[in-house]
């Protein structure tokens, strides 16, 4: 018998070529877990399929979206594309008793830790600068500048790490994929979490 309770919501942000997308993957292998697909106006990669991590709209259509309240969370990133967090996800997984798994960034982060302080916010380390590049190089998706942005973004990134409650440095990405999961499984022990079931059990021995 299943038994209603708050679902928690875990945000997990870190540089591109991190690795923090896989170890959202690894999030996502726990029971009871969803993902919020986010929205943002950049257009597809090759590999990507709308509506499995991203929606992708039009910044018309964003821009709407903003006008009606219906984002949780959103940010223009490097100047030119919108992401956003639909405030309807968390709905969702408070309908459906699910754990909700954020991927934002540091400034959409920020914003839900606002609205929703009692979320779990993980960060995402790189083992070093010469290793992220490393990463970045081998997709081989971005030009000369666009890796130059994208290390001095990381670089900015990194600075707000103190504004997470958990730091896992993914230089091991099997030991990274056992702590992710491990701090979900323990904020879930916590009291508050458990709060309902504990008064059940107690009402069950007389109160």
């Amino acid at each position: 018998m299943t038994h209603p309770r708050e679902p928690r919501v875990f945000i997990v942000s870190g540089p591109s070529g991190s690795g923090k997308s896989t170890l959202v993957k690894k999030l996502l292998e726990l029971p009871g877990t969803i993902l919020s697909i986010s929205c943002t106006t950049r257009p597809p990669r090759a590999t990507e399929k709308n509506g499995e991590w991203y929606n992708f709209i039009s910044e018309e259509e964003f821009e709407r979206m903003i006008q009606r309240g219906e984002f949780l969370e959103y940010a223009r990133v490097f100047g030119r594309h919108y992401y956003g967090t639909p405030r309807r996800w968390v709905e969702e997984a408070r309908r459906q008793g699910l754990d909700l798994v954020l991927e934002i960034d540091v400034q959409g982060a920020a914003q839900v830790k606002q609205k929703l302080p009692e979320a779990v916010a993980i960060f995402i380390l790189p083992p070093s600068r010469g290793e992220l590049e490393q990463r970045i190089r081998a997709r081989g998706q971005d030009s000369e500048g666009e890796i130059a942005r994208r290390l001095e973004r990381a670089h900015q990134e990194m600075q707000h790490y103190r504004e997470y409650d958990f730091i896992v440095i993914n230089d091991d990405q099997e030991r990274a994929g056992r702590d992710v999961q491990a701090i979900a499984l323990a904020m879930r022990c916590q009291q508050p979490a458990n709060e309902f079931r504990v008064r059940q059990i107690l009402e069950s021995f007389g109160g």
